[in-house]
C-alpha cells in the first residue's frame, strides 16, 4: 500500500472540511482506496491526511493534481502543505 501523507495548517477547519468533502480532485476516480483525516489534539486548525493507493504512480499523479489545486487555494483554505509518499511496510493490531 502506498500512502500520500499531507500535512498543513488550516485557517478554519470547518471551511477546509467542506472543501475536502466536495472532492475537487475526484479521489475515488484517481485511485484512492481509503483516506483518513487526522488532527492533533492540541491544534484543531492543523490537518494530516493519508490517501492510500495501490501504486506509487497513482499517488504521484494525485500529488500533481493537488499541487495544481493548492496553487489556487493556498492562503485561503490551507497553507504551506508538507507532502510525502510513503509505503506501508507493516501494520499490526492489538
Amino acid at each position: 500500500m502506498v500512502i500520500l501523507r499531507i500535512e498543513h495548517p488550516v485557517p478554519d477547519y470547518d471551511a477546509w472540511k467542506r472543501a475536502f468533502d466536495s472532492d475537487p480532485v475526484s479521489r475515488e476516480k484517481s485511485g484512492v482506496r481509503r483516506y483518513r483525516v487526522l488532527r492533533p489534539l492540541d491544534n484543531a486548525n492543523y490537518v494530516m491526511i493519508d490517501l492510500e493507493f495501490d501504486t506509487a504512480r497513482q499517488a504521484e499523479t494525485m500529488l500533481g493534481a493537488l499541487r495544481a489545486l493548492w496553487g489556487r487555494v493556498e492562503g485561503t483554505i490551507m497553507m504551506n502543505p508538507q507532502v510525502r509518499i510513503v509505503e506501508a511496510v507493516e501494520t499490526g493490531e492489538y
